[in-house]
């Protein structure tokens, strides 16, 4: 089985944030953050002491030169050390405590230092330029999550807060979670559908996009199901419920995108490393700038090595870049549920990137799953209503979807006392003893297996061959379309870059060519069993493994095994079993499997602009780096290069939501 990412503890990076959980939490953040504000982020109460800072700092730089002459400088102290420690008494405190946890290298560290050495290199105004500046830049990455939160908050608003339980002919509104599996429920015109159920009565239009991302309503009748999370925008409907809540698929959304940020990146955990050791080496860097040169260089001053110093510690703060690429991973699944699609953390964000081979499950997959009985065919004595009364009948036990089709078309009661010694046997058909018969329905892998003499093998379509007590009765035709957008998924793969598309099904040889043929995927392989599934991908990942990943897509519970062997797991959200939608790494609500490429174009998208993030914060700084120490940088360019790359990089990072 594939080994699936362990969800990580999301502690302190070596900068003085917990990032991931500035993003991921909506309670009060980390102890470690600069702001010391406790739950939601609150723009009023971030501008408040930045207002007080500028009142006091303007002035300052404006009278600088008279504050300067007055005695032993009081005045300007008496200006810019109550700026100074109103914008720049969160770092300070942060830093003090990390010092005594044994934290020490952090940014809180770095700008605390750089801070300090100014003022007592008397350069006031710079030290709190330091501090103003760096307190902006931390209040726009604060609005900056804030809004990527809130993007994902939208989706956890599709949440029922209620339901219209229908009890004795009387209606009580109760929490979804009070609801039971067979109960009545009623959803009037502009609710929120609260549990997954099937249409008893009434008929409308639902807006699905909380789930799937479609805009477009969907008109639904009686007996059809609908999901919680869809909004009923016309008639009344009354809904037996199917699923209680917990187990219903907004409940299920919810779950995936609360955990989504639990499985990191490799990129995410690159950075996470390379700042711990960054932060120690800029340090002992700048320690460095600040003592050897007066002691090798003739004529060097202290003084001025020093403020080189500081300014190289300013420039170094890593806050921008470490902030910026969770970001654009959050971003990116953020974007991505919005479409419907729910990537179960920013790894399998990676991992698409280098999907070189898509392999797709025929039934429910690349087709509707909708089987409608076409044509019947008996023999050996046997009629059409005998042959469909006893498929009808062994099959009444079944939960296939080709089980329902024929019950459908059969349509009449079944007295399920008559049906005894019922056995599944899988990858292959069902027997069962229907009065004094013993009953087989299943494939021609079936026939063959129990000896069976019959003379037609190669069928187009799906075919359910029948045989009573060892003679073969006949077969039932039954037919499945493709879905609108198979084809269109198949051609935008390619246009991606994916360099193989293979479809795996256990039906018969002539429908897997036929459907291959239609969709124009490259190879197939037919008439398997789960077992044959598992052991297909494992062929096709030994053999694509040096060229690229392997995706599987599917829906059904004989698929779960297949996803969690290939190296991301694809599951259909809307139709497809518990088993696959847990199983899955990625899960696609429209049950589009043209969304596969747009989740792969969505993946590729982030993995760009988190490098492009991460080549621009350690280039700008690399430069500052060294005009710093050349001394051709003031503490002034060092606050701007700072501050300017966080926010650059933060702007990019948003890019992945649009």
């Amino acid at each position: 089985m594939k080994q699936k990412p362990n969800s990580e503890s999301s502690g302190c990076c070596s900068c003085g944030h917990d990032h991931e959980h500035e993003i991921h939490e909506n309670h009060s953040h980390d102890e470690n953050h600069n702001h010391d504000h406790g739950g939601e982020f609150n723009l009023k109460n971030e501008i408040f002491p930045l207002v007080v800072v500028l009142s006091l700092y303007a002035p300052g730089l404006i009278f600088e030169e008279q504050l300067h002459r007055t005695f032993y400088s009081i005045g300007e102290y008496l200006v810019f050390l109550p700026a100074y420690l109103i914008s720049g008494w969160s770092v300070l405190k942060s830093a003090g405590r990390n010092i005594l946890r044994g934290r020490v290298f952090d940014e809180n560290f770095l700008m605390t230092i750089a801070t300090l050495g100014a003022l007592a290199i008397h350069k006031l105004p710079e030290a709190v330029g330091v501090m103003l500046f760096y307190k902006i830049g931390e209040l726009f990455q604060d609005i900056a999550v804030s809004r990527s939160r809130n993007s994902i908050k939208a989706l956890l608003e599709v949440r029922p807060d209620y339901a219209n339980l229908k009890i004795n002919g009387e209606l009580k509104k109760v929490s979804p979670e009070k609801v039971n599996i067979n109960d009545i429920i009623i959803v009037k015109p502009g609710e929120k559908i609260p549990l997954d159920g099937e249409i008893i009565e009434g008929n409308s239009q639902v807006d699905t996009s909380a789930l799937t991302g479609e805009s477009v309503p969907r008109t639904v009748r009686v007996g059809e199901t609908v999901l919680a999370g869809m909004l009923n925008k016309m008639g009344v409907l009354s809904i037996k419920v199917t699923k209680l809540f917990d187990e219903s698929s907004i409940a299920k959304i919810l779950e995936l995108v609360q955990n989504a940020r639990s499985k990191k990146a490799e990129t995410e955990k690159f950075i996470t490393k390379f700042a711990r050791y960054y932060t120690p080496v800029v340090v002992f860097a700048s320690l460095a700038v600040a003592l050897l040169p007066p002691l090798f260089i003739p004529g060097a001053k202290s003084s001025e090595w020093v403020y080189r110093a500081l300014i190289l510690l300013v420039i170094s703060c890593p806050c921008g870049l470490i902030i910026s690429i969770p970001l654009g991973y959050f971003g990116g699944i953020g974007g991505a549920a919005k479409r419907g699609i729910l990537v179960k953390g920013s790894i399998f964000l990676d991992v698409l990137t280098t999907v070189k081979t898509v392999v797709f499950d025929k039934t429910g997959t690349l087709t509707k799953g909708e089987f409608k009985v076409s044509n019947i065919v008996p023999v050996n004595g046997f009629n059409k209503q005998d042959l469909l009364q006893l498929a009808a009948k062994v099959e009444s036990n079944s939960n296939h979807p080709i089980a329902q089709s024929i019950l459908e078309v059969y349509g009449e009661k079944i007295d399920i006392s008559e049906v005894k010694e019922f056995e599944d046997i899988a990858g292959y058909g069902i027997r069962a003893k229907v009065g004094n018969q013993v009953v087989i329905a299943g494939c021609d892998r079936l026939l063959h297996r129990e000896n069976i003499a019959h003379d037609v093998c190669d069928l187009e379509g799906t075919v359910v061959h029948l045989a009573v007590d060892n003679i073969y009765a006949g077969y039932i035709v039954i037919t499945d379309e493709l879905k609108e957008d198979a084809r269109q998924a198949i051609q935008a793969l390619k246009r991606l870059g994916v360099e193989k598309t293979v479809m795996l099904t256990g039906d018969n040889q002539a429908i897997a060519s036929r459907v291959s043929q239609q969709l124009g995927i490259d190879d197939y392989e037919a008439e398997l069993l789960p077992e044959d599934k598992v052991r297909a991908i494992e062929k096709l990942l030994s053999t694509a493994r040096k060229h690229g990943k392997v995706a599987f897509v599917g829906d059904g519970i004989n698929d779960a095994p297949v996803i969690a062997r290939a190296d991301v797991g694809i599951a259909m959200g809307g139709l497809g079993s518990d088993a696959a939608i847990e199983t899955a790494d990625i899960v696609i609500m429209t049950d589009g499997p043209s969304k596969v490429a747009e989740a792969i174009q969505i993946a590729r998208k982030t993995h760009k602009i988190v490098w492009q993030n991460i080549g621009f914060a350690l280039g700008i700084k690399g430069v500052f780096i060294g005009l710093g120490i050349l001394g051709i940088a003031t503490m002034w360019e060092a606050v701007f290069a700072d501050v300017g790359v966080a926010l650059l990089a933060i702007v990019n990072a948003t890019r992945v939501m649009k």
